[in-house]
């Protein structure tokens, strides 16, 4: 039998955590109401409040963009439009999904190292009340950003300020905000609802869970459509107790940090070794579980054979590497080891 390599291409890519899978199933004993209304997401909804603060709403989705687009959705009209980094998530790789389901128009913005500034910001902010351009209503930044890097609670309270100066709103994409925490060693709160973040799409899959992601809403005023949203949007999940049971593990001794916390240490040791290949050239700082870098091109091919990985910017080229919760020393070793004999032939 051959031996699957787990390569580096995503964190999506990996398994389901131990004690995520046990605590699915000790959920999955008799009949429980659906929607919602059951202790297992009942109990999800307090610890998230025990984190975030006791007037945050909880929403669980599907998926990442099911979050995002009911994150924007919430805050949003048609004739509103979205300010992002041109890298961001609904902007690259959410197929249109927030410019279908808000109506709006999504204004890419372009990052320095994945992030977003008050100043570059500010170009954008004009037409208000007036009929002819899209009214700015929502901010969105990515935590951790889709280069690797994590926005310092001052630049997100930066964002929220000017968000706020302006009548609008700030928004969060938090698929990986679990290795952000580690990375800011602060907890959740520190650089969200303290900060001003408004509404956050907290994600658990990529790190650790099978499926489904928690919509927060900082301002219980703002959700008084969010529930018809999730419904019509396809969001609402009739056995959502296999949600609630996922995060009731997430959080448990802090499982969250740990895994999180490993799959960084993963990718510092990653760059660490590959920075010793006169070859490699690392292009963004390596903060949370992800190396950015570019590469001989004749080493691409032969590499992702053993070791799958994408391209991320075909023209230098440039190559992104994840890691996660489950990726091992032994497997950064051996695919170092492997860079260094391709690099030479």
């Amino acid at each position: 039998m051959t031996t699957i390599k787990k390569g580096f291409a995503s964190d999506n890519n990996s398994g389901v955590h131990p004690s995520v899978l046990k605590s699915m199933e000790a959920a999955n004993i008799g009949h429980v109401v659906g929607y919602g209304d059951d202790k297992y997401t009942q109990k999800a909804i307090s610890l998230f409040k025990e984190k975030f603060g006791q007037n945050t709403e909880v929403f669980f989705v599907f998926n990442g963009t099911g979050a995002n687009v009911l994150s924007l959705s919430t805050v949003t009209q048609s004739f509103n439009s979205i300010i992002c980094a041109e890298t961001a998530h609904i902007q690259e790789d959410e197929c249109g999904a927030p410019e279908k389901f808000t109506g709006c128009k999504l204004l890419p913005i372009e990052p320095e190292n994945g992030k977003i500034s008050p100043d570059s910001i500010r170009p954008h902010l004009k037409g208000f009340d007036f009929e002819h351009h899209s009214q700015p209503k929502v901010i969105s930044i990515s935590q951790v950003t889709e280069m690797g890097t994590v926005y310092r609670p001052e630049e997100i309270k930066a964002l929220a300020d000017l968000a706020h100066s302006n009548n609008m709103f700030l928004h969060m994409d938090g698929a990986r905000i679990a290795n952000a925490a580690v990375a800011l060693n602060m907890d959740f709160r520190e650089f969200t609802v303290d900060c001003g973040v408004d509404n956050l799409s907290f994600g658990g899959t990529k790190n650790g869970m099978m499926m489904g992601e928690a919509v927060l809403f900082f301002n219980p005023e703002l959700t008084g459509m969010t529930k018809y949203i999730r419904k019509q949007s396809m969001q609402l999940y009739s056995k959502m107790r296999f949600v609630g049971a996922q995060f009731l593990a997430y959080f448990e001794n802090d499982l969250w940090k740990e895994t999180a916390g490993h799959a960084n240490k993963m990718a510092q040791l990653l760059k660490t070794e590959v920075e010793k290949i006169p070859e490699i050239q690392i292009t963004q700082p390596v903060v949370a579980n992800g190396v950015f870098a570019v590469v001989p091109r004749k080493i691409i091919e032969p590499l992702q054979k053993r070791f799958f990985f994408y391209i991320w910017d075909d023209l230098k080229p440039e190559v992104r590497w994840m890691t996660s919760f489950d990726t091992t020393e032994e497997e950064i070793l051996e695919f170092v080891e492997l860079i260094k004999i391709l690099v030479k032939t």
